[in-house]
């Protein structure tokens, strides 16, 4: 796929992932810094949590190239090895970890926005998901932000109905919390988090 003379998509997974772990950080730090999430991260810390996608024989990462340099990413794995604060909530309202394939996020430099490559994101998520043989759902979270945060940006509109376009819907019921600072924190700060499902077996 292109969307442009030397923009195309390539799908890795698992250990196939270590080469390009370091662009993975950076993009993180990079584009988690505008809201809604306010990231202050750093690249050290990034790689560290990636190497569970290395760990993860079914993880993938679909990355975006222009030439050789990555200008965005999305990646997944099966919920059964995310943390115990992402599972939990699946699990307290009966549903089966195993079942479930976890879209972890998408990263894209804005520059190369509005060109069809997050439609693409999850599209590739959800086919290698259905490829593996054995995952019902597909499931992310998104953070929940107050109308009046101090750093929303003005005209700020929220991803709902794009996720919704994509066949996602939202699952109030499912939430979990996760920390991290925030730009303006000396200190990670819990976050409400709320998940959106989508069947990969329609009816």
């Amino acid at each position: 796929m292109s969307s442009g003379d030397t923009v195309r998509l390539e799908r890795r997974t698992g250990e196939q992932i270590r080469e390009v772990l370091g662009d993975l950080a950076q993009l993180r730090v990079s584009v988690f810094r505008a809201f809604p999430y306010l990231y202050e991260g750093s690249a050290e810390y990034e790689a560290g949590y990636l190497e569970t996608y290395l760990q993860t024989p079914d993880s993938v990462a679909v990355l975006v190239r222009d030439g050789q340099r990555v200008v965005g990413a999305s990646t997944a794995l099966p919920l059964r090895a995310e943390t115990a604060e992402l599972r939990a909530p699946f699990e307290e309202n009966g549903f089966n970890v195993d079942d479930v394939f976890y879209l972890a996020e998408s990263v894209l430099l804005p520059a190369y926005r509005g060109r069809g490559l997050g439609v693409r994101f999850f599209e590739e998520r959800e086919a290698h998901a259905r490829a593996l043989g054995r995952f019902t759902l597909t499931a992310f979270c998104a953070v929940e932000r107050p109308e009046d945060h101090p750093r929303r940006p003005d005209g700020f509109v929220p991803l709902d109905g794009f996720w919704r376009r994509r066949g996602y819907h939202k699952h109030p019921e499912l939430q979990t919390t996760l920390s991290w600072p925030d730009l303006d924190e000396q200190s990670a700060s819990p976050k409400p988090m709320t998940f959106w499902l989508k069947s990969l077996h329609p009816s």
